[in-house]
């Protein structure tokens, strides 16, 4: 019964972490040695406003890289990111809270280690600050790297009106 249980949550929380988040599409590989570690570059539109995409840059190791340093499950806390308008901006239902919304999560290990891009609005500055960090369960990292999106001088139409 308890292994059946586990599953059960192990399939909820997966379901959990996969729902709300926006998908990728790998732009980019660019190979940076000769036993293939991998610099990849992700496309990533924001599903809540539409007319933004981030580019978010991140490092996959090879499996000669896993085996030669042991370390098998995960990749570099190491990111980068970069956001533009694309096209006519539309703000869907965000969390205008100063912790934001979750806009896209990726793993870098097998089960603990994320990849995330967290979008901020800057109400005083009419500015979307899209931050890219990794999240673990137990040690957190300080590398991260932010893009902004003014809003200022935009048609920018709120699908649920002006923020309060």
């Amino acid at each position: 019964m308890s292994r059946y249980r586990n599953l059960v949550f192990s399939a909820a929380v997966l379901a959990g972490v996969c729902a709300g988040t926006a998908s990728a599409e790998t732009v980019g590989k660019v190979g940076v040695d000769w036993i293939g570690n991998d610099i990849l570059v992700d496309a990533v539109a924001d599903p809540e406003v539409k007319g933004v995409t981030c580019h978010v840059s991140y490092f996959d190791r090879s499996v000669i890289d896993r085996v030669k340093n042991g370390n098998w499950f995960e990749d570099p806390s190491n990111s980068a990111i970069s956001c533009l308008q694309t096209g006519p901006i539309e703000i869907g239902d965000i969390d205008l809270s100063k912790g934001g919304d979750e806009v896209f999560k990726s793993g870098l290990s097998l089960v603990w280690k994320k990849l995330v891009v967290t979008r901020i609005y800057d109400k005083q500055n009419d500015t979307l600050i899209y931050l890219a960090h990794s999240r673990e369960l137990t040690n957190g990292s300080a590398k991260m790297a932010i893009s902004t999106v003014s809003l200022y001088g935009q048609t920018v139409s709120w699908k649920n009106g002006k923020p309060q």
